[in-house]
């Protein structure tokens, strides 16, 4: 059975419905690439490449840059459920989308768990007396219940929540900018001091640069949501293309910038301590340094506003793709299956896996939970970036001149991606134990469900490859197809 056969009166009950403005899906997607990499994650990475971390989070710009490019010039030709996934189907093989889908959607459930952690470990910073697992619980309700509404009201609390984290970092960038230019308050300007002051600009060595992208790149995930979003998009052509867009420069000049003034504004191995503290970030201890008052409670607010951001985008993601498996019959085709808003809801109960699974760790006690998902996270994010690039270079190769946008420079900026993604995937072994534990367990994932894949494969006589045109609306006899 393809990707568009459905049993008789089935049909409406599977599809999603086109609900997204342009303005949306570029929230959606900012709201799980801009989260708790940025505020939290910072910290470690200037931990272990100190002031040099600009430079690995100018190179992750630029590969987050690229997955977004490839992945949204593939999204406007094919705005097809699955994204990026079932168009592997077709350009590489049924395996290379089952496997890509299955990793993005375990990329983005311990993503969901490890945002709602990082959501109750921020409320720990009012209310210490509180167990962790209370937070957790009343959040992870919060997240499923904004789900279960209709997509147009999930876009429209995402753009909030998303607003509200940009309105923050250009807040925070803008006063960090006065800081490093006139000092703080009854300080002298450090002006850029601090980026030589202790052991130079690069204090632990070149391969400090490599090591940190373990951690650096952790932050840009999510920059592929916007081919998942096509699916669900009013004009998929004019929405994934200014999406895109928008959301290249925002990132990479938030990003970039959010670190030079944190460095700017305190020494590097202050600013790698706070990030060892789940309750601070450097953002945090940016402005409690400046003695602006309740400094400190208000951008801890705003990082908990980021990552329940991030996991409620996240819970959307894993849902989409779970439900375009189940379509092609890579998943119960039960999960196919929609409500009458278009939100796909025995998919999202399945998805929630991650949330319940951070539940019972926070019940047991457990320590390092959202290391060892941040770890897991980045290996099947990685998977799953290689496999948007192999796909695009197949489609370059099929179809050369694009559909209203195209990356530029083609299949040789996808293959500077690939390298990107290497050197950060092998930095993943190295780093540290918490997130080589990560790494094995994401490899056995890929194991059972290439097993798993295999079975299902055997006893169906194969899976054939996705019908895009059909699933994205057109004749295959429009230009470009």
């Amino acid at each position: 059975m393809s990707s568009t056969d459905t049993p008789s009166g089935e049909t409406n009950q599977n599809e999603l419905k086109r609900s997204l403005s342009h303005g949306q899906m570029t929230m959606i997607a900012l709201g799980l690439a801009l989260g708790t990499g940025l505020f939290l994650g910072s910290g470690a990475a200037i931990g272990i490449a100190g002031p040099a971390v600009l430079i690995s989070y100018a190179f992750g710009s630029l590969v987050a840059a690229i997955i977004a490019a490839c992945a949204g010039e593939m999204a406007i030709r094919y705005p097809v459920p699955g994204g990026f996934g079932t168009i592997a189907t077709r350009y590489l093989s049924p395996y290379a989308g089952y496997l890509s889908r299955w990793a993005y959607w375990i990329t983005t459930v311990p993503l969901t768990g490890a945002e709602i952690i990082a959501t109750s470990h921020y409320m720990g910073y009012w209310y210490p007396q509180v167990d962790l697992w209370v937070w957790a619980l009343m959040f992870g309700t919060m997240i499923v219940m904004l789900n279960i509404i209709s997509v147009r009201s999930f876009g429209s609390t995402e753009t909030v929540l998303s607003a509200i984290k940009v309105g923050a970092v250009l807040c925070f960038i803008v006063v960090g900018a006065i800081f490093v230019i006139f000092g703080m308050p009854g300080q002298q300007p450090h002006g850029l001091e601090y980026l030589t002051s202790d052991n130079g600009f690069m204090p632990n060595g070149i391969s400090s640069l490599w090591l940190s992208l373990a951690v650096v790149m952790f932050s840009f995930g999510g920059v592929e949501l916007i081919s998942i979003s096509a699916a669900e998009a009013k004009d998929p052509a004019r929405s994934v293309s200014s999406s895109v867009k928008a959301m290249i420069w925002r990132l990479s000049s938030f990003y970039v910038l959010s670190m030079l003034i944190i460095l700017c504004l305190m020494p590097w191995r202050s600013a790698a301590e706070a990030g060892k503290d789940l309750t601070a970030s450097p953002f945090v201890m940016v402005f409690s340094q400046a003695g602006i008052p309740a400094a400190a409670g208000i951008i801890n607010f705003v990082v908990l506003i980021a990552a329940f951001s991030g996991g409620n985008a996240a819970l959307y993601a894993a849902t989409r793709q779970l439900h375009a498996l189940a379509q092609d019959s890579m998943a119960p085709r039960v999960l196919a299956k929609t409500s009458k808003t278009g939100v796909p809801v025995g998919a999202l109960a399945v998805s929630t896996l991650g949330a319940v699974i951070a539940l019972l760790m926070a019940l047991l006690g457990l320590d390092n939970i959202f290391r060892l998902f941040m770890g897991l996270v980045t290996f099947a994010m990685l998977l799953v970036w290689s496999m948007i690039l192999i796909t695009y270079l197949r489609v370059k190769k099929a179809h050369p001149q694009g559909i209203g946008f195209q990356i530029f420079g083609g299949r040789i900026t996808a293959w500077i991606g690939l390298i990107g993604i290497a050197a950060t995937f092998s930095a993943l072994f190295v780093v540290d134990e918490t997130t080589l534990t990560s790494v094995s367990v994401g490899l056995v994932f890929v194991l059972i469900i290439s097993l798993a894949y295999r079975v299902l494969a055997s006893r169906r006589g194969g899976f054939e490859p996705a019908d895009l045109e059909a699933l994205s609306g057109r004749s295959s006899a429009e230009p470009g197809n």
